[in-house]
């Protein structure tokens, strides 16, 4: 299977839709894609993502349903794991002190929270 982040934007797109949906028809991925192509573009663009292994496809009725063929959760840590060896040499301190060192980005109080109670939970879990 290749990565997420190897994907076209506009795979990535219907992914997304897919994703949120849980499963999603060639219409629906029409009906929800911004500034969509044509039908057959987008049943194509299907085709090729389950070529690709991220999708699978069932019938119902007279159309095919399709359905992601791993969680969100595990596709989002393949693809971080790959942001994190490509662009940061492996390391997760890096990662994070980019973010977070980012005047352009937007912590949340509540979010900092929740990063500092994780942090001390990996720290109880340490030999």
């Amino acid at each position: 299977m290749s990565e997420l982040s190897q994907l076209s934007r506009r795979e990535r797109q219907i992914m997304e839709i897919v994703y949120t949906r849980g499963e999603a028809t060639a219409t629906v991925v029409l009906e929800n894609l911004a500034d969509a192509p044509t039908r057959t573009s987008v049943r194509t663009l299907l085709r090729i993502l389950e070529e690709k292994g991220h999708l699978r496809h069932g019938k119902k009725g007279r159309e095919f349903v399709y359905h992601p063929t791993q969680r969100r959760e595990q596709a989002g840590k393949t693809a971080f794991q790959r942001v994190l060896a490509t662009f940061f040499e492996g390391s997760l301190e890096r990662a994070v002190a980019a973010h977070l060192t980012d005047p352009d980005a937007e912590i949340s109080p509540g979010e900092l929270k929740r990063l500092s109670a994780l942090i001390s939970e990996a720290k109880r879990k340490e030999p």
